[in-house]
């Protein structure tokens, strides 16, 4: 994980989506045009939050999303989505 100069705002994360997978359990193949949209990621810049609703996630956590949360962006090379704490479902 390099060092990312984004800093979210207020109550938002900026998330590092984990790859999607190529193969199943039991060995097939998936082609890229299958491939499903990964729903966990490791957290890489946390914003500071608000007066009411501090933020309870740290950098490096490994969280679970919702499918169609945050927004896509790409930044040197990399692919990242930043969305709301109250997107994130789950920290594993």
């Amino acid at each position: 994980m390099s060092k990312i100069n984004i800093k979210p705002l207020a109550d938002r994360i900026l998330v590092e989506p984990a790859a999607a997978e190529t193969k199943t359990s039991s060995g097939i193949i998936i082609p890229d045009s299958a491939k499903e949209k990964p729903q966990k990621g490791k957290v890489v810049a946390v914003g500071p939050g608000t007066k009411d609703n501090p933020v309870t996630l740290k950098v490096g956590d490994d969280v679970l999303y919702g499918k169609y949360s945050g927004t896509e962006l790409q930044h040197e090379g990399g692919d990242y989505l930043i969305m709301k704490e109250n997107d994130i479902l789950a920290k594993i």
